[in-house]
């Protein structure tokens, strides 16, 4: 196992710098927005891993209300970090791409508010874990984890169930919708590299949140056996 994670960073890295190359030279120059358009495979593959680390996050949380596992916890907490930076991504390149494209950096549509408010939720998930006093504070956390991925289908949804100034859905999105295949074949090959990266970064956090309960809990043991003598 410590042999494959040098490879894996590596085989991530290369894919990256191979993708962004992609992405920036390969993929043709969108005809209507120009190059800015190039923000796109980037941005929908960050949405894509905050998506399924928050789903993660889901899963895990649920299998730490029913068996209380440490290991569930540490996998919960490392999801939800993820998630966060890739859902920061998201709201920082989309802006990036609204600027040039509507002329304003930010609208309070649908799409843009929700993904702010889902951002928000894991945000206060974090600082909950963190500063929250007592025994119960992983289980708060779960259960306030389980209640906020509420929003990640809302968010998904909500360029389908709301009028929006967001684009409709390139893939999936009905009658004229779709990728050439030129940059299909990027889109795909970024939507790739990043869910690679995110497994890296959710792996490596989460052997992370593990060493540090295992260091929580000899303290804690320490401080036991000093109370007692």
């Amino acid at each position: 196992m410590k042999k494959l994670v040098p490879f894996s960073i590596l085989a991530t890295l290369a894919m990256l710098g191979l993708t962004s190359y992609l992405a920036l030279a390969v993929a043709p120059t969108e005809a209507t927005m120009g190059d800015v358009q190039r923000i796109f495979y980037y941005h929908v593959p960050s949405a894509w891993v905050a998506f399924l680390c928050f789903l993660v996050n889901f899963v895990a949380s649920a299998i730490y209300l029913w068996k209380r596992s440490p290991a569930s916890d540490a996998l919960a907490a490392a999801s939800a970090e993820v998630g966060v930076v890739f859902c920061s991504v998201v709201l920082l390149t989309g802006p990036i791409w609204a600027r040039p494209v509507w002329g304003i950096w930010w609208t309070w549509d649908a799409r843009l508010t929700t993904t702010l408010v889902l951002w928000l939720i894991y945000v206060s998930y974090l600082v909950l874990r963190r500063f929250a006093a007592g025994g119960q504070t992983q289980a708060l956390a779960a259960a306030f984890a389980i209640f906020g991925f509420i929003d990640v289908p809302i968010v998904y949804m909500s360029i389908r169930w709301f009028r929006t100034q967001h684009p409709s859905p390139v893939i999936g999105g009905g009658p004229g919708s779709g990728l050439a295949p030129a940059m299909a074949h990027v889109f795909l090959a970024n939507l790739a590299a990043f869910t690679l990266m995110g497994i890296l970064f959710m792996w490596l956090r989460y052997k992370l949140q593990m060493k540090e309960q295992a260091i929580e809990s000899a303290h804690a043991q320490a401080a036991l056996k000093g109370v007692a003598q």
